[in-house]
């Protein structure tokens, strides 16, 4: 847990790293993760938001293409999400029965609230919150949201995303005040990611405490 906090923290020197050992190689890897966190239900603790903030930085210093970098993690995106719909689709309700042990129980039942008020714009509004953004399409597959809904608001938030993170990475990434404090950077954007669960969950618990409290209407 450590490391993975260090890594998150530190994504300028990893990612310095590893595209000097692996040089194109790199887009490969960044593919890997981007598909790994959208289309894979058990891997949410995967880099996203500031793994794209951090590329887009390193392209902006001439280490990455950026037009490359956007097109291919656009695609990681889009083609991560349909596969987590298509594992959903499959799996049904049954995520919902029982104790599985691939995923945490919690996640999925707040996304599914979460899916219940917001609708298929889900889809495009998880896009920029973590863990949320991994159980998303899972849970649009399981509730057979329409395809061709599904399509075209997973193809919106995943423009969507690549195009704000890579492209601010690339155009303020490299800011002498953002070079200086990158750590401090990735740390507000995760924290402004996770800010919009947290609210969700405070707001789900206000709701709740609010039923109890109310007396039921005199008869």
């Amino acid at each position: 847990m450590t490391q993975l906090l260090d890594i998150f923290l530190h994504l300028d020197v990893y990612l310095s790293v590893i595209i000097q050992q692996y040089g194109m190689w790199t887009y490969l890897l960044l593919f890997l993760v981007v598909f790994l966190e959208t289309g894979v239900v058990v891997t949410p603790f995967l880099p996203g938001d500031s793994l794209l903030f951090a590329a887009g930085a390193f392209a902006a210093k001439g280490d990455l293409d950026v037009g490359w970098l956007f097109a291919l993690l656009f695609v990681a995106a889009v083609l991560g999400d349909t596969l987590n719909y298509h594992i959903g689709y499959a799996i049904g309700p049954r995520a919902f029965q029982g104790q599985n042990r691939l995923f945490k129980r919690e996640h999925l039942e707040r996304t599914h609230q979460f899916y219940a008020r917001h609708g298929g714009k889900t889809v495009v509004i998880a896009r920029f919150m973590p863990i949320v953004r991994t159980f998303a399409p899972f849970v649009a597959g399981i509730g057979r949201m329409a395809y061709g809904s599904f399509v075209f608001y997973n193809i919106m938030g995943g423009l969507l995303w690549t195009l704000l993170f890579i492209f601010g990475g690339y155009y303020f990434g490299n800011l002498p005040i953002v070079k200086r404090n990158f750590t401090l950077v990735i740390l507000a954007i995760i924290i402004l990611s996770i800010l919009p669960p947290v609210l969700e969950v405070l707001q789900s618990y206000r709701r709740k405490a609010r039923a109890v409290l109310t007396p039921p209407p005199a008869e």
